[in-house]
C-alpha cells in the first residue's frame, strides 16, 4: 500500500479541474475538528482560499497546526481562521461574507452524549445549523453541503440502507441530523438555495480524538491497544457498521460542492458500502497494531449493548456513485492501516 496517512483523497483529473475552473472562497464550519481540518488541507492543498470557523468546543488548535505543517507557509496564508460559535448567528454571518462555498461540519456528536444532554445536542445541531442556512442564504452562497448521519435510519432494519427508506429515531442526536435534512429541504424549495447532504457512515481516520467519554469506537481502541490495555466491545461482537476511511468523506463534500445535483436538496450515503463487524474491526486493528510496534494486544472484553445503537448498518451508495461521480477510494482495511500508523506515529512524537 503505497500512501502515506497524511495524503490528501486522489481526486480524477476532471474533478480536479472541475474544481480549478469553479475556484472561490470556501467556508470549512468545525474547521479544527476531524473530518472539518480534512477539508481544509484537501482545499489547500488544492490552491483554493479558506476561511475555518470552530470555537474549540470538540476540535483542537493542534488539528490546525497539523494542517498548517502538512500544507506549507505558502498555502496556509490562504487560510483565514475565526474563532465563534454556530449558535451565534453573527458568527456565521461574519464567517459566510464573501464565500462561495460553505462545507458545514460543525456539530455536537455521539448518540451517549445526546442522551445525556439533548437540550446541548438540539441547540447545536438544530438552531445552530439554521444559523448557518439563514446566513448562507442571505451571502447567496453558490452551495452549501453539510455533514448529515446515517443515525438517520433509526431503527430501519432494511440492508443495504436506502436514502428514500428511513426508520425512527433511536436517539436525540439523530432527531437533530433529520431535522437537518428537512431545513435544508425546505431551504432548497422556498428560498432557492443549493444544498446537499452527506449522510456519513462511521468516518474513521488521521486526527479523530480518541480521548474522552464519547470517543469514536476506532481511534478509542487504538488508543487502548497502543497503552496496553483491553478493548471492550458492546455486546456479542457481532455488530456491523460500514466504516469509511476519512479521505472518502472529504472526496465527497468536494463533488457534492462543484457539482450538486440539478435537481437539489438531496442527501447521499457516503460509505464504503461493505459490512464490518465489531470482531473484525478488532481483528484488523490488533493486526496493524502488532505489525507497527511488535507489541501483543489485550484480548477483547465484552459488556452489555449500548442504549440507542443501531445493531447492523451497511450503506446503498449507487446514488451518490450516479449523481456526485462519488467512489470511495480506500478500502476499510487499507484504512484501517493507515489510521494505526499515524497513531503509533504521534505516539512516537510524544
Amino acid at each position: 500500500m503505497n500512501r502515506d496517512a497524511s495524503e490528501n483523497p486522489v481526486l480524477n483529473e476532471e474533478t480536479r479541474k472541475n474544481l480549478m475552473a469553479k475556484s472561490g472562497r470556501w467556508l470549512v464550519t468545525g474547521c479544527a475538528g476531524f473530518i472539518g481540518s480534512h477539508l481544509v488541507e484537501t482545499l489547500l492543498k488544492l490552491g483554493q482560499q479558506v476561511v475555518g470557523l470552530d470555537n474549540f468546543a470538540t476540535g483542537f488548535r493542534h488539528n490546525l497546526d497539523h494542517v498548517r505543517a502538512c500544507v506549507g507557509e505558502e498555502a496556509w496564508r490562504r487560510f483565514t481562521f475565526q474563532e465563534g460559535d454556530i449558535r451565534e448567528l453573527e458568527a456565521c454571518r461574519n464567517a459566510v461574507s464573501g464565500v462561495d462555498y460553505v462545507l458545514h461540519q460543525a456539530a455536537l456528536g455521539s448518540v451517549p452524549r445526546s442522551l445525556k444532554d439533548p437540550l446541548a445536542s438540539n441547540e447545536v445541531n438544530v438552531n445552530g445549523f439554521l444559523n448557518m442556512l439563514v446566513a448562507a442564504r442571505d451571502e447567496g452562497v453558490k452551495s452549501f453541503t453539510y455533514a448529515a448521519s446515517s443515525s438517520t435510519y433509526g431503527d430501519s432494519e432494511a440492508l443495504p440502507k436506502v436514502e428514500e427508506r428511513i426508520g425512527q429515531p433511536l436517539s436525540p442526536y439523530a432527531v437533530t441530523k433529520y431535522v437537518n435534512e428537512l431545513y435544508a429541504d425546505v431551504f432548497q424549495r422556498s428560498y432557492g438555495m443549493c444544498t446537499t447532504g452527506l449522510r456519513y457512515f462511521n468516518v474513521f481516520g488521521p486526527r479523530q480524538d480518541p480521548n474522552g467519554a464519547y470517543a469514536a469506537v476506532i481511534p478509542k481502541w487504538i488508543g487502548a491497544m497502543l497503552a496496553g490495555e483491553a478493548v471492550f466491545i458492546n455486546g456479542d461482537g457481532a455488530t456491523s457498521r460500514d466504516f469509511t476511511f476519512v479521505s472518502n468523506a472529504v472526496q465527497a463534500n468536494l463533488l457534492a460542492a462543484i457539482n450538486p445535483p440539478p435537481e437539489g436538496g438531496r442527501v447521499f450515503n457516503v460509505a464504503c458500502g461493505e459490512q464490518t463487524t465489531l470482531v473484525e474491526l478488532f481483528e484488523g486493528l490488533a493486526t496493524a497494531v502488532r505489525a507497527g510496534t511488535q507489541q501483543a494486544v489485550a484480548p477483547v472484553r465484552y459488556r452489555d449493548f449500548r442504549v440507542g445503537d443501531v445493531r447492523h448498518s451497511l450503506a446503498d451508495i449507487n446514488a451518490a456513485a450516479s449523481t456526485l461521480g462519488y467512489q470511495p477510494e480506500v478500502p476499510v482495511r487499507d484504512g484501517l492501516a493507515l489510521t494505526v500508523d499515524w497513531f503509533i506515529q504521534r505516539a512516537r512524537r510524544a
